[in-house]
């Protein structure tokens, strides 16, 4: 249970912030970078969800907001070792199976592509390009991340945001009239 009665606390103000099971790393350290850009996916789609209230994708990316706090508290709990006083939330297989379901399903409703696809067509799919951008850096980071000797980071972590950038692109085209109004990209058209 999260308590938070007291949003400033100061302790930040050197450069450092806590993590989940005790310690502190500097604001610029790759796990707070990666769990960070975590959240900016999460309010990328906060933004998407301006434009899709009412339809039944907006339902599947609520739940996805709810799963990006997961991540986040999965990065942010450092494995020392140490039995924590409680059993540290981490991203699972079944949470990466839903969204490969959910992207298989959105995309039997769509075409084959014979272009790459460019961000726009609505003002929901634009977005969703730029939560899917943010989403692929954020998976980028945490990648970086697992491959130093020193930290550790469970593969369903990496294979979540892997996952969701895909259906980050799927539900781009499902949200476009099912891929009608996409917009292609036509290579070499301005030369």
């Amino acid at each position: 249970m999260v308590v938070l009665n007291r949003i400033y606390t100061r302790t930040g103000d050197t450069g450092t912030t806590a993590l989940a099971a005790g310690g502190r790393r500097a604001k610029h350290d790759l796990r707070i970078e990666a769990y960070g850009t975590v959240d900016e996916t999460n309010a990328c789609l906060g933004m998407v969800r301006l434009h899709t209230a009412g339809d039944a994708l907006d339902a599947v990316l609520s739940r996805i907001q709810n799963d990006l706090f997961d991540l986040g508290s999965d990065l942010a709990t450092v494995e020392t070792g140490k039995p924590l006083p409680y059993t540290p939330l981490r991203i699972t297989q079944g949470q990466v199976d839903r969204l490969e379901r959910e992207i298989d399903e959105m995309n039997a409703h769509l075409s084959t592509l014979r272009s790459f696809v460019l961000p726009g067509g609505t003002a929901a799919a634009a977005a969703l390009h730029l939560a899917r951008t943010v989403c692929r850096r954020a998976e980028r980071r945490v990648v970086e991340l697992s491959e130093k000797p020193d930290e550790v980071v469970s593969v369903e972590a990496v294979r979540y945001l892997n996952r969701l950038s895909d259906l980050l692109f799927v539900a781009s085209r499902y949200i476009n009239d099912k891929g009608a109004l996409d917009v292609l990209w036509v290579p070499g058209q301005n030369r």
